[in-house]
């Protein structure tokens, strides 16, 4: 598996059910997903987020901020009500398009990135870089270096909050994802449940999370998702140093 595969792949998920490959529900596919239903399950997202973060004194507001893997702007638009500027990048053209389509705020802007780091930005120009069920679909060498660009982004004293998969539930499908090789799970996923291209998921558990990032993990929390059938791991990250004195959000 490469970057390019895993790109192909979401190009042509996002060019055929958009909402869909984005926050996946079995009910909803086939452009079944309302687009405020959609998009309240962002905000969902983020206000457990925010709070989260704001407990552990870096937020609840920032000057600009770094959807990663953004897809149609499900969480963009609920960080732009936190946020002067929310930035939202992704690998797929039909993903931004999208996002454009569903009224964001006017502090919302949406880019596309079609490389496998983050060398379209510039070094320490953002407060907080978010991702979520993004990191999950990408090979493990390519979760390591956007690891990096995290950190590389941020400014001093920036957070970063990301979601990583860590291992498959004991549950059925949790037990198809251990034991059946991943090209066989994939065939699954087109032939059988009909998914306009696969979706795969990648183990990246702690230990190599800190091997990368170091000591600048700040916090955890791990969940167990019933419905994607894995356990996943949430970081928060700080960078180094601390940022200029100034009133919250600024920039």
């Amino acid at each position: 598996m490469s970057f390019d595969d895993v790109r192909r792949d979401w190009v042509r998920l996002a060019e055929q059910d958009p909402l869909w490959a984005v926050y996946v529900a079995a009910d909803k596919r086939g452009g079944r997903w309302d687009p405020d239903q959609f998009l309240a399950t962002g905000r969902s997202d983020v206000a457990d987020a925010v709070s989260w973060l704001a407990e552990l004194g870096v937020g609840p507001r920032w000057g600009r901020v770094l959807d990663f893997g953004c897809g149609a702007g499900r969480l963009t638009q609920a960080l732009a009500g936190h946020a002067d500027e929310v930035v939202g990048v992704d690998v797929a053209p039909a993903m931004l398009a999208t996002a454009r389509s569903l009224s964001p705020p006017a502090n919302c802007r949406f880019v596309l990135n079609e490389t496998s780091d983050l060398s379209a930005f510039e070094s320490g120009g953002f407060d907080l870089v978010y991702s979520e069920l993004v990191l999950q679909h990408l090979p493990a060498p390519v979760i390591e270096t956007y690891l990096r660009e995290f950190l590389r982004v941020l400014a001093p004293g920036g957070v970063a909050l990301l979601q990583c998969t860590t291992r498959p539930l004991w549950t059925f499908k949790g037990v198809v994802w251990r034991v059946v090789p991943g090209p066989l799970v994939r065939l699954a996923q087109r032939r059988l449940l009909g998914y306009p291209a696969p979706m795969r998921m990648t183990r990246f558990g702690p230990a190599r999370v800190a091997r990368v990032t170091g000591d600048a993990i700040l916090a955890t929390r791990t969940v167990d998702d019933r419905a994607t059938h894995w356990r996943s791991t949430r970081y928060v990250l700080r960078a180094p140093g601390r940022r200029p004195e100034g009133p919250p959000g600024g920039a």
